[in-house]
């Protein structure tokens, strides 16, 4: 039978009968599961997408015994490639999908590994579920879930009872949107049914209409740059019929004839819904609305990548030409909406830590200062921890991080432990070579130190500092260690190194008398002390980030300057987060070895 497939709304419904689940944006699939083992993967067009996707055969066919019981089955999901466990990658789940050679399906389930986001459950023992009620299925795909060891391959997609609760997440993480489901629900073919909608979370953008193709029906959408026309994408459905016929009508009554249609300079405007762009196609893109008092000269391309960020209205933003960085010319736009695009990965490293804010409310070049402490002024949506008296900067949110960012706050350190908690939960090194110029001392020292670190048995993470430097984190859990244990032994890590290289790496303090070593700083792992958190931008000519790194670009080739926050996020969906499995390093850290090391 047909997939059954949700029907577009634009409203929520709400009440107690509907649950609510994340809608993902990759290829609809239907996973079968036979009794001697045999899987396939099928698409919703019916096409067989089991060769393309091997890992995930591998975790099924690994995980045999523990559902063998349970076969047949088939569960209904979505094949997606995670960008983080609320937003897909679509552009590499479509890569996925061309692939035919089995040396590059390999290479890339290597590179950026699927996952099946399993939310339906169609068959179980063989018997079908098609006319039972979608809770009941839910409750015996979670069943079958508990057998399943916890992966990233095969994940379960949980419903959630608050829609406003989700699509807060959804609006933070940029997701593609939520599906309410009736919980009484039977699974019916295709959309001839009133129980499943998708409720998609739209960008909004703006710009102005050029030409129009009359052979396919699709109008060019562009905004200003630099006062050149810039082409965003095309853009074709959405309009009402009386609406679309009189915009047909302009062009070709008013516009200049091409071979494909015709084009009119910048007059028309229209605001458009798309869910993203890349290279020049909006992705989903459907019209609004024409915008006939808009004047086309305010359409431009930093407004635009102000509107594609969906910075929240009550951030405020303003003056966002001013330019923060002359040497590149990014603007304070530029790094709001770097913010806004990096904050669901950075945000895991700022909750519930004091923050420490460097402010340049004039740009790199101004005058600076520190806060530590909450302004006044601040909304009540950031939180804070009142300390002594003073209310310590907790920044748990979106729109705290983006509200900083809008006053200037370019810089964010963070401490190694939990506000208000007298042990860390994580330790760092941090290898400062004397200048940029000998930055290959950083690659050196980090290289030694990695190899300590697992025969310490430990899960260790590297990044840029951002600057000149590297620095090498360690999760460790809650309450495990103390200051003065962390203190013994990134001693004698750090004193290890130095003694094998003596001429090259120094604990020496005194800059003055370290003669062009790198400085390998274990005093800074101290309670109240700060490090830039990973993702942070920082001050400096190129608006370089402190970038997480995979451990193999620690190389020779690695250079600070590379990661900037014009390139960071699109590394981020090109090859995943590094630290994406930081917490899970931190339950799973083994401490052993470093508790006897340290006794």
């Amino acid at each position: 039978m047909d997939m059954m497939k949700p029907i577009t709304s634009t409203e929520i419904p709400y009440g107690k009968e509907w649950v609510y689940e994340v809608k993902y944006d990759g290829f609809r699939c239907v996973l079968t599961w036979d009794k001697d083992g045999s899987i396939q993967l099928t698409s919703k067009n019916r096409k067989d997408l089991t060769e393309n996707f091997p890992e995930i055969i591998t975790f099924c066919q690994k995980n045999y015994n523990q559902v063998k019981d349970y076969l047949p089955l088939t569960i209904d999901g979505e094949l997606v490639v995670l960008n983080n466990m609320y937003q897909a990658n679509f552009n590499w789940i479509q890569k996925r999908g061309r692939l035919k050679k089995s040396s590059a399906i390999q290479q890339a389930s290597n590179q950026r590994p699927a996952s099946f986001m399993a939310f339906d459950l169609l068959t179980l023992k063989g018997e079908t579920l098609l006319i039972t009620s979608f809770s009941k299925r839910k409750q015996n795909l979670q069943n079958l879930f508990k057998n399943l060891p916890e992966s990233k391959r095969m994940i379960y997609v949980p419903s959630f009872e608050n829609a406003d609760h989700l699509w807060r997440i959804i609006f933070d993480y940029k997701g593609e949107g939520i599906i309410a489901k009736r919980k009484n629900s039977k699974y019916i073919s295709g959309k001839n049914h009133q129980d499943w909608f998708k409720i998609k979370n739209w960008r909004t953008i703006q710009g102005f209409l050029t030409h129009y193709d009359m052979q396919n029906g699709y109008y060019t959408f562009n905004v200003f740059h630099n006062d050149e026309i810039y082409v965003v994408g095309k853009c074709k459905h959405g309009l009402k019929e009386d609406e679309a016929k009189t915009l047909e009508k302009l062009f070709i009554t008013n516009g200049e004839k091409t071979k494909d249609g015709v084009s009119l300079p910048p007059a028309v405007c229209a605001k458009v819904h798309t869910l993203d762009l890349h290279q020049e196609e909006l992705r989903e893109p459907e019209f609004v609305s024409l915008l006939p008092q808009t004047d086309p000269q305010t359409c431009t391309l930093a407004n635009l990548q102000i509107d594609l960020a969906m910075i929240p209205e009550h951030i405020g933003i303003s003056k966002i030409d001013k330019i923060y960085w002359p040497d590149p010319m990014y603007t304070k736009g530029d790094l709001l909406s770097y913010i806004r695009e990096i904050s669901p990965y950075m945000l895991p490293f700022l909750r519930n830590r004091a923050l420490t804010l460097i402010r340049f409310p004039e740009g790199i070049d101004g005058e600076f200062f520190y806060q530590k402490h909450l302004p006044a002024y601040a909304p009540d949506f950031i939180d804070f921890k009142l300390i002594e008296g003073e209310k310590m900067i907790i920044c748990n949110r979106m729109d705290a991080i983006l509200w900083f960012a809008n006053h200037g706050a370019l810089e964010y350190h963070v401490p190694f432990q939990i506000v208000d908690q007298p042990k860390p939960i994580e330790i760092v090194f941090d290898l400062d070579p004397p200048d940029r110029d000998a930055f290959s001392l950083a690659i050196q020292a980090a290289n030694l130190i990695k190899p300590i670190l697992d025969d310490l048995g430990l899960l260790s993470f590297v990044k840029t500092s951002g600057n000149k430097g590297i620095q090498i984190h360690i999760p460790i859990p809650e309450n495990s260690l103390t200051y003065d244990e962390t203190a013994v032994f990134t001693q004698a890590v750090a004193y290890t190194v130095e003694g094998a290289y003596p001429n090259l790496f120094t604990t020496e303090r005194m800059k003055k008398k370290r003669k062009g070593r790198l400085y390998i700083d274990y005093i800074q792992h101290g309670k109240d002390k700060t490090i830039i958190a990973p993702y942070s931008p920082r001050r400096t000519r190129e608006g370089t980030v402190a970038t997480p790194l995979y451990w193999e670009e620690v190389n020779e080739n690695l250079r600070p300057k590379h990661f900037h926050i014009k390139n960071v996020l699109s590394r981020v969906k090109e090859l995943g987060c590094p630290f994406r499995y930081y917490e899970e390093a931190r339950e799973k850290q083994n401490l052993s070895k470093v508790l006897s090391l340290i006794k």
